[in-house]
């Protein structure tokens, strides 16, 4: 169980209550996502951000890691690291819940973690739906509303059967996710507007979360069809970098650093 936190900072259970009520909420969440404290502590002193994000690739990849290829110690550890961070309920990204993903969901709300993504990795759908059955027991034994985003790659990882089998294995799996106490579906790959319509159709209406790519919908048009939240993946981190490496490139040409740039927290 959580303890109360007596320095006045949210509680566990306060931070996972929020981030329900964010999932609830008529108006689309968007969650841009970070990898460490000062990334977390820049994205939360904008006034828009409800709640924060870790990308799992992002976080793998400043420590040397592959995606997909962090061990569980370090995806905690890092997440933990934008925990402590802020003051806003963190959901994080755990690949696949890991060997156990009951008992790393146990651990990660130890760490004041409140939600996580979790992919299916297209396993067979009895074990996949058993796999959010251990996440949801283990938050229901912690007593915490944590919010599993429950991610399926049927499309993403749809190969080369039709579009159309795709999207129904996705509804198919992310009903019985939701059916086991999920708290969205995260479905990547669902960029298109008649796409987003048929899972909405199938899901129900604020139980669809997806992922902002270039050449996606604006979030406000994923809201006017339901999708209940939007995060950007490792695209925070590129573009963060893609400006270090142009930044670069200028003071090698024997530019100099701009003025007016923001204090670092």
């Amino acid at each position: 169980m959580t303890t109360q936190d007596t320095s006045g900072s949210p509680t566990t259970t306060d931070r996972a209550l929020a981030l329900q009520a964010l999932h609830r909420a008529p108006e689309i969440l968007r969650v841009v996502n970070v990898w460490d404290a000062i990334s977390a502590k820049t994205i939360a002193d904008l006034p828009g951000t409800r709640a924060i994000a870790t990308a799992g690739h992002s976080i793998a990849a400043s420590l040397g890691y592959p995606d997909g290829g962090m061990p569980l110690e370090v995806a905690l550890a890092g997440a933990k690291t934008v925990v402590d961070a802020v003051d806003l309920p963190v959901t994080a990204d755990l690949d696949d819940g890991y060997d156990e993903p009951g008992e790393t969901i146990r651990r990660a709300i130890g760490l004041g973690i409140v939600g996580a993504n979790v992919e299916d990795r297209l396993r067979p759908a009895a074990e996949a739906v058993a796999r959010v059955r251990a996440i949801v027991a283990a938050a229901e034994a912690e007593g915490v509303a944590f919010q599993l985003n429950a991610r399926t790659d049927a499309i993403a990882r749809g190969g080369e059967r039709p579009l159309d089998e795709s999207i129904e294995d996705a509804i198919a799996r992310g009903r019985a996710f939701l059916d086991e106490g999920a708290a969205l579906v995260f479905v990547p790959g669902a960029v298109k507007r008649e796409v987003v319509e048929r899972l909405v159709a199938g899901l129900g209406e604020n139980r669809l979360s997806v992922i902002g790519l270039p050449g996606a919908l604006p979030a406000a048009e994923y809201q006017a069809l339901g999708v209940a939240r939007i995060s950007y993946g490792p695209l925070t981190q590129r573009v963060a970098l893609a400006a270090l490496r142009d930044l670069g490139a200028e003071l090698y040409a024997d530019g100099v650093i701009p003025e007016g740039l923001p204090a670092l927290n």
